[in-house]
């Protein structure tokens, strides 16, 4: 069995063609766009809509199988979903890279301190990456 049928599966989702190949997108080229996704699947699903990449995104993240990724004055991109992480974002060439960063001591440092019950946490930072900084 795919391991993205049984993934869905896992994420009570239908492991219909359009979300596997969501699901194969995002983990061979990880932080995806919208428009990105939709041209990619395009590729192979001639009458595919951008309203059915939508349609699918928003179900895969109520099912927690993929997140958004928010980045400040950017489109949002999606990734599969992953042990908690940060992120970091190159100004000048846009590429994000993941960072693993137990966010967990943090949350509690903030949530403790402040008496506010966090429940999702979305870390940034942006600057240059190695090749931009040349």
């Amino acid at each position: 069995m795919n391991t993205y049928t049984e993934l869905l599966r896992i994420h009570h989702l239908k492991a219909t063609p359009q979300r596997l190949e969501i699901a194969y997108a995002l983990d061979k080229y990880g932080h995806l766009s919208i428009e990105a996704l939709y041209e990619l699947l395009r590729n192979k699903f001639n009458s595919i809509s951008l309203a059915t990449i939508y349609k699918n995104i928003n179900i895969m993240i109520e099912n927690a199988f993929i997140q958004e990724v928010k980045i400040p004055h950017t489109k949002s991109v999606y990734e599969l979903t992953k042990e908690t992480h940060a992120h970091l974002v190159c100004e000048q060439c846009n590429q994000v890279i993941d960072i693993q960063l137990d966010l967990n001591p943090l949350s509690k440092n903030i949530s403790e301190s402040s008496h506010f019950q966090i429940k999702t946490a979305n870390l940034i930072f942006s600057g240059l990456c190695q090749v931009c900084q040349k």
